[in-house]
């Protein structure tokens, strides 16, 4: 294992030595797979235009369009964009697909599981290891690996209309779901896993009036003790390699621009090894939505210092406006690397 590590650290440093500033960036981001799609069919024409540079992520190919109604298919055009990139693009870089999964994965001929808070109820940790066990051997026959759960907030107003997505108020229980869901979904190894991303960090189930994306106010010993609890468990204990960011603020810092969050506690406190995607849009919301951005250069500059990774759904502020940063020295190109 040893020299395994190794051997990618210094693929890695070489791959790093080699790119441009854009190719660099190209990783940070990510393509819907319905915009490589013409008629229903892998398109190389609008690979050539959207991947020449390569990609980091691509969303959804089994979920993310009606044109894919079958597994087989699903399998076919990933395998083709995968092949696009390895043998078309200059390094041959292939791409993590990601999918959404957290009442079973959420596509055409996949089985549907009870959601989150049926699951809760049943008290049992191994029955939702099995079943996510089966969401992995699922997706994997796709080509996908990623999978946008578990959803670990825990919910104390019962207005919040997304309260079916979690395993409900008691941090501790949904703490024994997360763990034992990130360990079925990632299973024993990278070659048979889906990268799981406990969601969303943090406190989103507990917001200001019960709506969605709306401030969160909570003490700092109530945030640890009961809203980060089942995240803190889902590091450490089942070793989560990917986590997702809230919409919301705390304490007026939006979450996608807390350093404090994503960097000071999640990678420092807690030893975070992963890598952080931003939910769907949620780091343009920086200057349009929260208004602490002028726009998306700066909206790229303090996500991505803050500790998000990669940009999904699509390319948007981590395309030109962070190209357009480093080049203004807005941002250092060793914080890219």
């Amino acid at each position: 294992m040893a020299n395994m590590i190794t051997d990618i650290d210094v693929k890695v440093r070489d791959l790093l030595r080699r790119m441009t500033l854009e190719e660099k960036i190209a990783q940070l981001g990510s393509i819907p797979g319905r915009n490589l799609l013409e008629d229903g069919k892998f398109s190389r024409e609008k690979a050539e235009q959207l991947l020449k540079n390569g990609i980091g992520q691509i969303t959804r190919v089994s979920g993310g369009t009606h044109d894919v109604t079958s597994p087989e298919k699903a399998a076919l055009i990933a395998n083709e964009i995968q092949r696009f990139l390895k043998e078309e693009t200059r390094l041959g870089i292939p791409a993590i697909i990601h999918e959404e999964c957290l009442s079973g994965f959420m596509a055409y001929g996949a089985t549907v599981f009870p959601q989150a808070i049926g699951l809760a109820s049943t008290w049992n940790p191994d029955l939702v290891e099995r079943i996510t066990a089966t969401i992995r051997r699922q997706m994997r026959l796709v080509g996908a690996h990623q999978g946008l759960s578990p959803v670990l907030d825990v919910v104390r107003d019962p207005r919040w209309g997304r309260n079916e997505e979690t395993f409900g108020e008691d941090p501790y229980l949904i703490a024994c779901m997360g763990v034992a869901y990130v360990r079925g979904l990632q299973g024993p190894n990278f070659k048979e896993g889906i990268i799981a991303t406990p969601k969303h960090f943090a406190a989103h189930g507990f917001s200001e009036g019960g709506r969605n994306r709306a401030p969160v106010h909570v003490p700092l010993r109530e945030l640890r003790e009961v809203y980060l609890f089942p995240f803190e468990a889902a590091v450490k204990e089942a070793n989560a390699w990917s986590l997702m960011n809230a919409y919301h603020d705390i304490d007026g810092v939006p979450c996608a621009a807390s350093r404090h969050l994503l960097t000071d506690i999640l990678r420092g406190e807690w030893g975070f090894r992963g890598y952080v995607v931003s939910d769907y849009f949620s780091i343009r919301m920086l200057y349009d939505f929260h208004h602490v951005a002028a726009d998306k250069k700066e909206a790229a500059v303090q996500a991505l210092e803050a500790g998000i990774d990669i940009e999904l759904p699509s390319i948007d502020c981590y395309g030109e406006p962070l190209i357009q940063a480093v080049k203004e020295e807005k941002i250092s190109e060793a914080v890219i690397d």
